[in-house]
């Protein structure tokens, strides 16, 4: 789904019907509920959401790497036409590094702190399709790509600081030179001025790979600098999506509203504002819209009917409040 400029690009990812479940002692939680998403080549999209939301579980589902007691139940992920869900369980581990590849959120909690930062980016690759050892060239040109000292290659984990491990573990993501690298808050757990440094690799690497980047994250801010176009994620489901432009000057969406809302701004002094009431429990979600119980704009009917993503002005809602002549959602104060 996009707009009239992204509908004439290049289809990488399309993403049909997807729905990931875990099986509990109290029933199944559905944590991906029927997904629809189409990204194309070279752009950067950000997927944004409370915890809880589906957001890490969606992209996991993506790399086949969902673990019991949790399952894909349904739907299709095709990039550049092929079906990731149904390719055998070898074809799926060649896919990945070289045609999806991930840079995880706990860098440390990722890399091996018993093998140097080198050995680790070449046992990548040749696990991962290479058929013969990385040259030490290519390690050293990896490690440049990101901002790194050739040097670093001899260094164990714990030698490096948290901005360095993150760039290692950004280094072994494009080690295949893969057509979509997976993000998953890749900053989360650094100082600003790292997070800036961090982000600007990142999409200096994915200009210059031609490569789409999937971005999750919770920092709007950050979303706002550094995507295109943004996907708001809410009970496992996608409930807007849009350009940046659209989603930060005319939010349609009563939840993506109170997201931006809740942004803290240095123009003005007052409370923070939080959305209301509580995240819903995928044991036992409500009927109707998954967010009327907490809407401060719910109809009588949104407690009955499930709103489907519909496009409104240029991106795409799942709201009852639209569709309708002479409605429309009032953004928040």
């Amino acid at each position: 789904m996009g707009g009239p400029a992204t509908d004439m690009r290049q289809k990488l990812l399309e993403i049909r019907g997807l729905e990931v479940e875990f099986q509990t002692r109290r029933g199944i939680a559905r944590a991906v509920n029927c997904i629809d998403l189409t990204l194309y080549a070279g752009e950067r999209f950000g997927l944004v959401g409370e915890s809880g939301s589906g957001k890490t579980t969606m992209i996991l589902a993506l790399l086949r790497m969902i673990r019991e007691p949790g399952r894909i139940s349904g739907g299709q992920v095709l990039l550049d036409g092929v079906d990731l869900l149904k390719l055998s369980d070898e074809e799926m581990r060649k896919t990945r590094l070289a045609g999806l590849a991930m840079v995880p959120q706990g860098a440390m909690n990722s890399l091996n702190p018993v093998m140097r930062v080198g050995d680790q980016i070449r046992l990548s690759m040749s696990e991962h399709g290479q058929r013969r050892p990385a040259e030490a060239g290519r390690i050293e040109e990896l490690l440049q790509m990101v901002g790194l000292r050739p040097q670093v290659a001899e260094l164990y984990p714990h030698e490096l600081s948290g901005g360095m491990k993150q760039r290692a573990c950004i280094a072994i993501a494009i080690s295949l030179r893969p057509r979509l690298i997976l993000a998953d808050e890749p900053t989360s757990a650094l100082d600003v001025v790292v997070q800036r440094h961090i982000m600007q690799t990142l999409r200096s690497l994915g200009e210059s790979m031609d490569a789409t980047v999937l971005l999750v994250g919770h920092d709007m801010g950050l979303m706002a600098q550094f995507t295109q176009r943004m996907g708001i994620m809410y009970g496992g489901k996608l409930v807007e999506v849009g350009t940046v432009e659209e989603i930060f000057s005319s939010p349609k969406h009563p939840y993506t509203q109170l997201l931006i809302a809740s942004i803290p701004s240095f123009k003005s002094r007052g409370e923070f504002k939080g959305i209301p009431g509580v995240a819903l429990s995928l044991l036992n979600p409500p009927t109707g819209c998954l967010f009327h119980p907490r809407c401060p704009q719910a109809l009588d009917e949104c407690a009955s009917v499930d709103p489907s993503l519909k496009e409104l002005d240029g991106h795409h809602t799942a709201c009852l409040l639209y569709g309708r002549e002479g409605t429309h959602a009032a953004t928040p104060a």
